[in-house]
C-alpha cells in the first residue's frame, strides 16, 4: 500500500434514496461490508437516509434485506429523513438518483454543500457521471439482486475514489 490512510480523519458518508428501505441501505451495507473486509471500518462513519418521510422508523425492505443476508450483510437500520444538519456533519453525500440528487441540491444552501453531493453509481466502472441506481421497490427479487450488485461495485469504486484523493493507493 502506497501512502496510509489518517486514523485522525474519520471520512463520514451518507447514502440517500427516496424512502430509506431499499437502495440506501443495500448501498450503507455492502460499502460497510466492503470497509470490514478492508480493514477499514476505523476510518469510516456510514449512515442512510431517505428524502422522503414515507418510511421514517421502518427497517429496510424484506427483500433488501432478503438479499443483503445472501451476502452475509445484516441491515439494521432504521429509515430516517434526511436533515439540513447532514450537510454540516457529512464529508460525502451520496445519493442514489437524480431526483435524490436535485433535492438534495435544492437543501443545500452554499456551493461547499453542493460539492458534498453525488450521484453514487458514477462510482461504479463503466458508469457515466449521471448513472443512477435504479429503484426496485415496485420489481422482483430479481431487481433487488441487481441493485445489491451495482451498489457494491459502486461501493468499490466510491471508495478507491476517497482513498486516492488522501494519497492512499491499494488498500
Amino acid at each position: 500500500m502506497v501512502g496510509t490512510p489518517d486514523p485522525s480523519n474519520i471520512y463520514k458518508v451518507l447514502f440517500v434514496c427516496l424512502g430509506n428501505i431499499c437502495r440506501s441501505p443495500a448501498a450503507e451495507g455492502a460499502f460497510v461490508d466492503l470497509l470490514e473486509k478492508k480493514g477499514l471500518s476505523s476510518l469510516f462513519e456510514v449512515d442512510s437516509c431517505g428524502t422522503s418521510r414515507y418510511h421514517i422508523g421502518e427497517l429496510a425492505d424484506p427483500r433488501t434485506r432478503q438479499t443483503a443476508r445472501k451476502k452475509g450483510i445484516e441491515l439494521t437500520h432504521k429509515a430516517r429523513q434526511f436533515k439540513r444538519s447532514d450537510f454540516e456533519y457529512y464529508d460525502f453525500i451520496l445519493a442514489m438518483d437524480r431526483s435524490n440528487n436535485k433535492d438534495l441540491g435544492a437543501l443545500a444552501s452554499n456551493e461547499e454543500e453542493r460539492k458534498k453531493i453525488h450521484l453514487f453509481r458514477k462510482f461504479q466502472k463503466g458508469q457515466g457521471k449521471d448513472s443512477e441506481v435504479p429503484d426496485p421497490y415496485y420489481g422482483t427479487l430479481k431487481d433487488f439482486e441487481e441493485v445489491h450488485q451495482i451498489v457494491s461495485e459502486a461501493s468499490e469504486g466510491f471508495l478507491e475514489y476517497v482513498l486516492s484523493k488522501n494519497g492512499v493507493k491499494n488498500a
